[in-house]
């Protein structure tokens, strides 16, 4: 109401309405964050509890799973970062010049089938696939697949076979939904072993129109650690915590997820994680060098 009643007074100004957009947009952050909150929290309950019914307009749901092709992209400069006009996150700019080494990219994202071979072929058992904090970081967990996903008994015609945690229960993992709730240290290491690796964040954003299920799916891994572009300057106020502080430790992951609202998927967003982070809708972009 103390808002509403702001936003028709005389004595609001643009930089007022500056911080609104940006309260708005923050809130829409949260709403995403609540999502995936929840499933962790249900996740942890020993029924399993659904955050809704399954449903038929399920997004995604009915997408046929198109062959993965590399996408050749040519050395050169490019641009990146959001323009100077409309709204954006401070970690979004300024748009700045990058030199780009020819390189291509994976048309779509990895599926949990194609990363299921990668656990069959003893993925999670080759250290020399790992970084090697990422192998603590799996021996010290004790990772075994991704996030959510459960060995489950059937019948004496079947062994066990692999069941995923849901906002909708447990379901039976479907192979050609993108793979989810992996972290950068996983990623990185399915990368390699598929022969390729992650691409950079310049590469992705130059290369999102060309890319299917740029977002809308699961967000994507990055190469690139999050720091701030060139020109970056923190914000005075409390405004200025908003991102520079977390610029360490932590890497970006580039499109948006099943939860991300609509309004906040473009290619100049910046999503970013540690890189052991498990929990959010992220998933698997492959690239290489050319």
């Amino acid at each position: 109401q103390r808002i509403e009643a702001l936003m028709t007074s005389t004595e609001i100004g643009a930089a007022m309405l500056d911080v609104i957009e940006l309260g708005l947009n923050h809130e829409q952050q949260h709403q995403e964050l609540i999502l995936t909150d929840l499933k962790h929290h249900l996740w942890k309950n020993p029924l399993r509890p659904a955050y809704r019914e399954a449903s038929d307009d399920t997004r995604g749901s009915s997408t046929p799973l198109l062959t993965m092709r590399f996408i050749e992209r040519p050395e050169g400069i490019a641009q990146i970062g959001a323009d100077a006009e409309g709204f954006a996150f401070d970690n979004e700019r300024p748009r700045h010049r990058v030199w780009l080494a020819p390189f291509a990219i994976a048309s779509r994202l990895v599926t949990c089938g194609e990363y299921l071979r990668f656990i069959e072929d003893r993925g999670y058992a080759r250290p020399e696939l790992w970084l090697s904090d990422g192998w603590d970081a799996r021996m010290r967990e004790g990772w075994e697949a991704p996030l959510y996903w459960e060995r489950a008994h059937l019948d004496a015609a079947h062994d066990r076979a692999w069941q995923v945690f849901t906002l909708c229960g447990m379901r039976p993992v479907a192979l050609d939904d993108p793979v989810a709730h992996v972290s950068y240290y996983e990623a990185d290491a399915y990368a390699r072993w598929a022969q390729a690796r992650l691409p950079t964040e310049a590469e992705w954003e130059c290369a999102a129109e060309s890319l299917k299920e740029a977002d809308g799916r699961v967000w994507q891994w990055t190469q690139s650690a999050y720091l701030p572009y060139p020109g970056f300057r923190t914000a005075e106020g409390a405004v200025g915590e908003y991102n520079g502080k977390f610029m360490v430790n932590q890497m970006v992951l580039r499109g948006g997820s099943c939860a991300t609202p609509v309004g906040h998927v473009r290619a100049s967003y910046r999503n970013f994680f540690p890189p052991m982070a498990r929990w959010q809708f992220a998933g698997i972009r492959l690239s290489r060098d050319l």
